[in-house]
């Protein structure tokens, strides 16, 4: 066949009845095919004796094949917080199908995120993977800026630009508040994670929510903000218990939170859920292995890793494609803390 006549990709497509981009992400490997559309397309590929051109070929063999999952917190809340390591085996078992190299780099300061920043200009790197996102952290602009493929696991936002995958953090607060107004508990405190982060604001929303529908007010007096640790959230369980004293139950924004709150629960003599119910969010072995057993929100946290890790596989395949978010549904576990 002459050079005139060598099939292309729009070739291909039109052989197989499906869209240029649906032929590329099959030559590429890309997950986000159907296995119909897969198909049709292996088979148009076959029947035209369609090999892809050198300069796409090129193209891959200048990526890296190595893309890093940059947590911007200190070794000990990475060892602390279940989240982190379910994330990393979610976006490890979706790498173990490629060739593609996972760095993980812990950005704990300015001279770490220039590190970093560097790396990512010298394209050391195919492509971002960021968790743990703060509203004003500059890494994700600067990553935006730099052209590279980021993909964020959470949001710094309503209006988050790049693509992202997160549970559902307002509805599983709201469920959460109202499995314990179901049980008649009126006076349910919350411990919020950090409010400059969109999943402390949304699960403080829930909680809202919640409170509103069986009209209650969201008394300010019930609400401490804390840190997303153990500590933090026993010293925040200290500060509602001496604001109200009469509280029958608290909604804590993570599982390790609502551990902490649960030490000061039972150092002050409160019973649980006699006297003092609790619902934490995670559903990590932290909640499994409490005494008494916590109730807990269950997000998917493996699934959310392995959807940033496609997510960031397919933007590194085909730049300029729209980007894509998601939002993971939760549910909620109930347990003997509740």
């Amino acid at each position: 066949m002459g050079a005139q006549h060598r099939p292309t990709i729009k070739t291909v497509a039109a052989r197989a009845g499906v869209g240029r981009t649906t032929v590329s992400r099959v030559i590429n490997g890309s997950t986000l095919v159907s296995d119909e559309a897969r198909e049709a397309v292996l088979a148009a590929i076959a029947e035209l004796n369609y090999v892809p051109n050198s300069v796409a070929r090129g193209l891959v063999t200048r990526r890296t094949n190595s893309i890093a999952l940059v947590i911007p917190e200190s070794e000990s809340r990475l060892g602390a917080e279940p989240y982190f390591s379910a994330v990393i085996r979610g976006v490890s078992t979706v790498l173990t199908t490629t060739r593609t190299q996972l760095q993980l780099v812990l950005v704990r300061d300015r001279e770490e995120r220039d590190q970093l920043t560097d790396s990512v200009a010298e394209r050391r790197v195919d492509g971002v993977l960021l968790v743990s996102v703060h509203e004003h952290d500059p890494l994700p602009g600067i990553l935006e800026n730099l052209g590279l493929p980021t993909v964020l696991a959470g949001r710094r936002g309503p209006e988050e630009s790049l693509s992202h995958a997160c549970a559902d953090n307002v509805g599983g607060a709201r469920e959460a508040v109202r499995h314990l107004v179901s049980r008649g508990r009126t006076t349910t405190a919350t411990i919020t994670g950090p409010l400059d982060m969109d999943v402390g604001r949304s699960r403080l929303q829930g909680w809202k929510d919640a409170r509103g529908e069986a009209g209650l007010a969201a008394d300010e007096r019930l609400i401490v903000t804390a840190d997303f640790t153990e500590e933090g959230g026993r010293l925040a369980m200290r500060s509602l218990l001496e604001r109200n004293p009469n509280l029958d139950s608290v909604f804590a924004a993570s599982d390790v939170m609502a551990a902490g709150a649960m030490l000061e629960l039972r150092r002050q003599g409160r019973r649980i859920p006699d006297d003092v119910a609790v619902v934490g969010f995670d559903d990590s072995y932290i909640a499994r292995y409490a005494h008494p057993a916590m109730t807990s929100v269950r997000q998917p946290v493996e699934e959310i890793g392995g959807t940033i890790a496609r997510l960031l596989l397919d933007e590194i395949a085909h730049p300029g494609e729209p980007r894509q978010h998601i939002t993971l549904p939760t549910q909620l576990a109930v347990r003997s803390s509740s």
